[in-house]
């Protein structure tokens, strides 16, 4: 699979999209749990209106959200207000049809069971190019929301 430049990967596959379930199950991956996956599960939410079951969950979970990711997720019309950084749930992995770790630094492996795919979402990180706050959040929202609206296309139709 590929992405606008090369940046959706596939890292391991231990299925096949044609025999997941009738609702596919996505678990969005980051290190705390409290922007970028979060981010992502709140846009699924906003772009699949309920016909996907979406998660997140982080490798080393924080204790709050990043306020500036609420806001910059509340600028275009989804909610991950209510969220709260959760780890992830070893029992939960091998039921996802996908999971999507969102940034390099957080690490995943999928048990010998899992029926899905691991992918890895190279996302932008404008900090390193001094862009900063409310700026660096809505250019990393953006980003994500590109590869999120792609991913509901394709589980959706």
């Amino acid at each position: 699979m590929c992405h606008a430049g090369g940046r959706i990967h596939i890292l391991e596959g231990k299925g096949s999209p044609a025999i997941m379930s009738d609702i596919p199950k996505i678990l969005f991956v980051c290190v705390g749990n409290g922007g970028k996956s979060q981010m992502a599960e709140a846009l699924a939410q906003k772009h699949s209106r309920g016909r996907l079951e979406i998660h997140s969950a982080g490798t080393n979970p924080g204790t709050q959200l990043n306020a500036e990711s609420v806001a910059a997720i509340a600028e275009v019309g989804a909610d991950m207000s209510s969220g709260t950084p959760k780890a992830i749930d070893p029992d939960q992995l091998p039921l996802m049809d996908r999971v999507i770790i969102l940034g390099s630094d957080a690490e995943v492996e999928l048990p010998a069971e899992a029926r899905g795919t691991l992918e890895r979402w190279e996302i932008d990180e404008p900090s390193v190019r001094g862009i900063e706050g409310m700026d660096r959040m809505r250019l990393i929202r953006d980003d994500i929301n590109i590869r999120v609206k792609e991913l509901v296309r394709e589980l959706l139709g």
